[in-house]
């Protein structure tokens, strides 16, 4: 089994029908998946395994996509992490996961170059790099099979945080994403006429597994953006007659301020809304402008995307909806026993979608699951008819205008900072990106930190969206009587503040 043979079976099927579109460029399933196969023989001629890791560190284009379905096709296992990340956030990730070759963009060859000299001959493709990804096609060979692979070795190995704040890589198998990008394109009723925007980033288990994997099965065209850009936006909905949004809140949260917004999506048939929960009013207004549902899933990167689906035939707003084909989920107490329906406590998932654990971090592996069931860290209640709703979170997470961040991480930053004393980082509803990273401080004693300076200083070491928005200066930070700080009660008082 190797998943990237649905690439070739779109191609087999629809070899002139548009598969990627960028801008002005277009490329059929045949050149796709050409393409894709020089990659592979390029990589597999200069030492490539089966099993090896290849890392991916670039801004979404259609080279990223054929790079990545090139080291599928090898054999190999896709690492994928964000461009975004600092020097030290990538060198973090470059050293647990050990790649052979890493696909990056110009600007972060600098980054690259230190793991390099270290790694026993890693090869950086890009432009600039080692080895330009031109010169990496440039034989196309005679023959070239796929290079098969038991369905539950490592396909991609996606980096997430955790509740330490540090990142680690979900290793997700062959089978984990066929399961999803089957349960997507079942569940959206994709076809080959489908042409889907995505803008978000390919890292990411939501661009990567739910928009690329479920389009590639189902041969359908798929728009690539960097990042979101209103006019771009528009005039690629235009352009390449989209019929499928992908979005999070934030961004038809922007589109609701347009005029003739029906108009402009006279194509569109399909919008979908994913890492934050959506507001019910914005629900009810999209679908009023333009006729249209936003549909929302439930899932994660353990996932490989889809657990819930709310679904075309009974679509209720506030809910993330029923289980997805194949999948299970059970409502469980701190102890792991099953509650009755209604009753919250903490999604415990299973199923062939659910990851294999996490690289070089058995402890944290065994931490996530009880038996075969996968412990969320949400927590959450079914109704009499099996409709998902997510209460709240048992990890601190925070979902800012799609992107993850780790409060652990950014509290480790803080705390570096010689007039910070004490500190909490959590997220606070927002209306535009969903919560905003918010970090309230200690001072030091007879210190008044400016906050200026500690976002400055944030800067230097975190990723621009992992940054605080806003920094509170505070007496004391609330804590149990065993001393441990209780962040649900930071956000209960600040949003009982109206902050």
């Amino acid at each position: 089994m190797n998943i990237a043979t649905n690439l070739e079976t779109a191609a087999r099927f629809f070899p002139q029908q548009p598969a990627l579109m960028e801008g002005d460029r277009v490329a059929c399933y045949a050149e796709f998946n050409d393409a894709a196969t020089r990659v592979a023989a390029g990589l597999i001629s200069r030492g490539l395994q089966p099993g090896d890791p290849v890392a991916l560190c670039a801004p979404n284009s259609i080279n990223w996509l054929v790079f990545y379905f090139g080291v599928l096709k090898a054999g190999a296992v896709a690492v994928t992490f964000s461009h975004l990340l600092t020097s030290a956030e990538i060198a973090a990730v470059l050293q647990d996961c050990q790649p052979r070759f890493i696909f990056a963009a110009d600007e972060k060859l600098a980054d690259m170059a230190a793991f390099c000299l270290r790694s026993n001959g890693a090869q950086v493709v890009s432009p600039k790099g080692d080895l330009p990804f031109e010169a990496l096609q440039a034989r196309a060979p005679e023959e070239f099979s796929t290079i098969d692979r038991s369905r539950d070795d490592t396909a991609a190995i996606l980096y997430t945080g955790g509740t330490t704040g540090t990142p680690k890589g979900a290793m997700l198998s062959h089978a984990n994403i066929q399961a999803s990008a089957f349960n997507v394109a079942f569940y959206e009723r994709s076809t080959q006429l489908d042409r889907a925007l995505c803008f978000l980033p390919l890292n990411h288990v939501f661009a990567q597994i739910h928009i690329t994997h479920s389009t590639v099965l189902s041969g359908g065209g798929l728009v690539i953006q960097p990042s979101f850009d209103m006019d771009r936006f528009l005039n690629a909905i235009e352009l390449h007659r989209v019929t499928k949004l992908y979005a999070v809140p934030t961004i038809y949260i922007r589109l609701l301020s347009l005029g003739n917004l029906k108009e402009r999506l006279a194509g569109v048939r399909y919008c979908f809304s994913a890492a934050a929960s959506m507001a019910t009013e914005i629900v009810r207004a999209w679908k009023k402008q333009t006729g249209l549902d936003i549909h929302e899933a439930y899932g994660m990167t353990e996932s490989a995307s889809m657990v819930t689906y709310n679904h075309y035939h009974r679509h209720v707003i506030g809910s993330v909806g029923t289980v997805a084909s194949l999948v299970e989920i059970k409502i469980c107490d701190v102890n792991g026993r099953a509650l009755p329906q209604g009753q919250q406590g903490e999604i415990c998932i299973r199923g062939p979608n659910i990851t294999k654990g996490y690289l070089n971090h058995p402890d944290e592996t065994r931490a996530a699951f009880r038996g075969d069931w996968f412990r969320s860290g949400d927590i959450g209640y079914l109704d009499e008819d099996g409709y998902l709703f997510i209460v709240d979170r048992l990890k601190d997470m925070v979902i800012t205008g799609g992107e993850n961040v780790y409060p652990r991480e950014v509290e480790e930053v803080l705390y570096s900072h010689p007039l910070v004393q004490e500190c909490a980082v959590v997220g606070l509803p927002d209306p535009e990106y969903g919560e905003k990273v918010t970090a309230f401080i200690v001072p030091a004693p007879s210190a008044e930190p400016d906050p200026q300076e500690l976002r400055a200083h944030c800067k230097k070491m975190l990723a621009g969206f992992k940054v605080p928005k806003r920094f509170y200066l505070v007496d004391e930070l609330p804590k149990n009587n065993a001393g441990k700080l209780l962040k649900r009660e930071i956000r209960r008082q600040w949003r009982d503040a109206g902050l």
